[in-house]
Parts: C-alpha cells; sequence; structure tokens
C-alpha cells in the first residue's frame, strides 16, 4: 500500500469555503479520452500518483468523453484507500454530449448520475459548466437554486459556475444572493499570453469567490507541439505562440514549463487546473510547482516570452451565444 500524501505542493483557501486545495489541481478530462485513448491502467496509476504527489483537487464533468472521465476517475479515487476528506472532487452539470441543458429537473437528475459514476456520496463543488452558452438569467433564476437545494440535501457541498468570457461570471454574481455562488472556474485568461482574469480578481474577492484557473497552456497554444486542430485562437495569435515555443527550445526551455510556473505565482488563484493522463505528464507539473516554490520564476525567459507575445496580448475568442 502506498504511502498517504507527502503534501509537498502549497495548499491555498477556496474562497469562503474553507476548503484548501493543492496549487496544481488534476483535470480529469483526458481520463474521458479527449485527447486520445487513455488505458485504465494508465488513468488510475496518474491519479494514484497525482494523490501521493500532493495533488487533493480532481475535476471532471459528465461531458467529457461522454460520462467516461467521471467513470475513469470513480474508479480511481475508489483505489486510494484514503478518507474521503483527503480529497476534493468537482464535477459539473448543464452541459452533455447531446448538448446544453440548464433546468432545474436536468441538474438535479444530473447530480444523482454523476455520484453513481464517481461512486461517492457527495461531491465537494458542483458547477455550471460553461454558462454562456444557457440562458444566463435562467441559470440565476432556475439553476442555482436548484443547486442550492442540492446543496441542502447534503449531495453536494459548494456551488460553482464555469465559462470563458469573464462577463458572464459578474452578470450571475451581481444578480444572485451574496454566498450563492462559492467558486468560479475560469479557463485561458490566466496564462503567458492571455491575463486578464487578474483584472477580474479583486472584484471576485469582494464577493467571497473561490477562482480556480484552468488550461494555463492556453490548450494546447503554449506548447512545443502546439494546439490541436480545432483550437478556435486567431492563426496570428497560433503563430506567435509556435514563435514563442520555438524560442523557447532554442534556449533550452520548455514553453509549457514556464507557461505553469507563470499561472501558478498568482497566490489569488486556489488552484491552477491542468489535464494529465500520466504519471510522466503528473511529474512535469509537480516538478514546475516545486521549482516556482524553490526558485521563483524564470523572469529572464519570461520577459522574452512576453516580449514576443506581446502584439496578441490578452487577444481571445468568442465562446456562447449571444445573450438577449
Amino acid at each position: 500500500m502506498e504511502s498517504s500524501p507527502r503534501h509537498i505542493l502549497g495548499l491555498r483557501p477556496l474562497g469562503n469555503t474553507g476548503l484548501k486545495l493543492s496549487c496544481v489541481g488534476f483535470g480529469a478530462s483526458p481520463l474521458g479520452n479527449v485527447f486520445g485513448l487513455v488505458s485504465e491502467h494508465d488513468a488510475i496509476a496518474s491519479v494514484r500518483h497525482a494523490f501521493n504527489r500532493g495533488i487533493n483537487f480532481f475535476d471532471t464533468s459528465p461531458y467529457y468523453g461522454g460520462t467516461l472521465s467521471e467513470k475513469m476517475l470513480g474508479k480511481a479515487l475508489k483505489t486510494l484507500e484514503a478518507p474521503r476528506d483527503k480529497y476534493i472532487v468537482s464535477t459539473k452539470c448543464g452541459r452533455y454530449v447531446e448538448g446544453f441543458d440548464f433546468s432545474a429537473e436536468r441538474v438535479t437528475k444530473s447530480i444523482d448520475e454523476s455520484l453513481a459514476r464517481l461512486q461517492l456520496d457527495y461531491v465537494d463543488i458542483l458547477q455550471c459548466h460553461d454558462i454562456e452558452f444557457g440562458s444566463l438569467d435562467q441559470i440565476v433564476n432556475e439553476t442555482i437554486p436548484a443547486l442550492q437545494k442540492l446543496k441542502e440535501a447534503g449531495k453536494i457541498r459548494f456551488i460553482g459556475i464555469t465559462g470563458l468570457p469573464l462577463d458572464v461570471f459578474s452578470y450571475v454574481l451581481d444578480r444572485v444572493p451574496p454566498g450563492a455562488v462559492d467558486v468560479i472556474l475560469s479557463y485561458c485568461h490566466y496564462s503567458i499570453n492571455d491575463s486578464t482574469l487578474e483584472d477580474f480578481l479583486p472584484y471576485l474577492k469582494s464577493k467571497g469567490v473561490g477562482v480556480i484557473s484552468a488550461s494555463p497552456l492556453a490548450m494546447g497554444l503554449l506548447t512545443e507541439s502546439g494546439p490541436p486542430d480545432w483550437h478556435p485562437a486567431s492563426p496570428e495569435l497560433k503563430a506567435a505562440c509556435q514563435a514563442a515555443a520555438t524560442y523557447c527550445k532554442e534556449k533550452g526551455k520548455n514553453i509549457s514549463k514556464l507557461a505553469m510556473e507563470y499561472s501558478l505565482s498568482n497566490k489569488d488563484i486556489s488552484s491552477v487546473l491542468v489535464g494529465m493522463n500520466s504519471v510522466r505528464q503528473v511529474e512535469a507539473n509537480v516538478a514546475a510547482a516545486m521549482e516556482i516554490a524553490t526558485f521563483g520564476k524564470d523572469r529572464e525567459s519570461l520577459s522574452k516570452v512576453e516580449a514576443i507575445l506581446a502584439p496578441v496580448k490578452n487577444q481571445t475568442w468568442p465562446s456562447g451565444i449571444q445573450q438577449s
């Protein structure tokens, strides 16, 4: 039996929840074969290794791999032989392979399905998934109240919302009762090429909301191999990121590691969520976190990369439906 987790990774408080998350979070979407086939053996090994390296936060969704990610994560968590309060599990509702449905009826049914797949009695956080694709007024008036009932029933501990455009968060947070939303998950807005989340942090703090940031590698833009074909970034943004990756490689650096260090350096972000599907990937992400904790950021390399990306800084892409 493996030893209990060595909490070598720093833990950070999540808003007013009382939860403390590892600064690196385990994004379980790859366990749903979203980026290529992952064997059950590798899925379980990566989750176990993450836990034993101090990662205590695991995030999934019924949408990832058409429920496969939740099932795989559930199987893996079952093997940890650790008390349930030693790991924090987040899943989502409202987005499914068949489409979006934020109705009270669907999200209420959704959590029971997720708990069965995850083999858990409760999840720590249930998040409305990519709310910009639904009616924000429905999220405010129907979905969040339904989630509050699930909270009262003990099926979930905290309520979150996720999305790409930052203004969807303020739209909802300004219209729900204080404390109704505990967490927001933002992605692709705190990385070397786009740091717009930073200006939003004081507002979120004023609302008592915990912040999780995902996609520090900007969905593959900040990697040596480059983004997948379907990536929605503009040709200019893709070209600039490719130039930055090439520069790093020529200097014996890895742009992905640099990107991780950049994202981890802001302590107001509770956890940086990264998709992982192998022990090797887990180790690389833990190593980046350990290095920044020990030595700080590689400022020289970062400033060069930021200069290359300056012409496309904070460029994003549209996501969601036009809200009336």
